[in-house]
């Protein structure tokens, strides 16, 4: 992990344009390649970043981060106050509990829980940020990404958009339409992911254990 604190301003080149104008940030370069600009807010959402693959070029006074397809994320330094860089080491990953990651299972051999002709492409579909919980094919081959809670809240929403706009810029998988799935969702969180078009779907989850008890029993 590379963090550099410096004062700079960013342009993005590629499919879409954005530019950061000059001023104190916080550049993060992970091990995986991936680049992400931070202000002093925002919590943990960056204000742009490139995900990997990608090639990271350093010349006095600019990166340039460019992926496969060409985009360029360009970060244009007036001043460095820090650079520093520390070896974090293989991360164990979240540990969900039972209740979320038996749901999830049992998701996972019902994906016609999100709508008919729905099928699993895979769990834990890798991102540069983390592992989204299922990736489903709808009934039309459409790609969409379901994010997994026992308890819905507006962080689950935020972690799903994440994900989202990742997935989004992938030519392989977009569009990516999103799901919440949880066994109670709160109102503040269903409102937040109707607002980004996410879908909500309130899980039942002894009923899903009854569909598996049904499929092992002969009466």
């Amino acid at each position: 992990m590379r963090l550099v604190i410096a004062k700079c301003s960013v342009d993005y080149v590629g499919r879409l344009s954005a530019h950061l104008p000059l001023a104190t940030r916080l550049l993060m370069v992970k091990a995986d390649g991936s680049v992400s600009i931070h202000a002093d807010d925002r919590a943990y959402k960056p204000l742009n970043w490139m995900s990997p693959p990608c090639k990271l070029q350093e010349a006095p006074g600019v990166w340039k981060v460019v992926n496969k397809a060409g985009e360029e994320l360009r970060i244009t330094l007036e001043e460095i106050f820090q650079d520093y860089s520390y070896e974090l080491g293989v991360d164990p990953g979240l540990v969900k509990d039972g209740v979320e990651a038996h749901l999830q299972e049992l998701l996972a051999e019902h994906p016609e829980t999100f709508g008919e002709g729905y099928t699993l492409v895979r769990r834990e579909f890798m991102t540069a940020i983390g592992p989204v919980d299922l990736l489903l094919k709808d009934e039309s081959g459409g790609s969409v990404a379901v994010e997994v809670k026992r308890r819905g809240e507006i962080d689950g929403v935020e972690q799903l958009t994440r994900y989202l706009e990742l997935m989004n810029r992938d030519p392989l998988l977009a569009p990516v339409q999103g799901v919440f799935a949880a066994q109670e969702i709160k109102p503040q969180a269903r409102v937040l992911a109707t607002d980004r078009g996410i879908r909500c779907v309130t899980v039942d989850y002894d009923k899903l254990r009854g569909m598996e008890r049904d499929e092992l029993t002969l009466f």
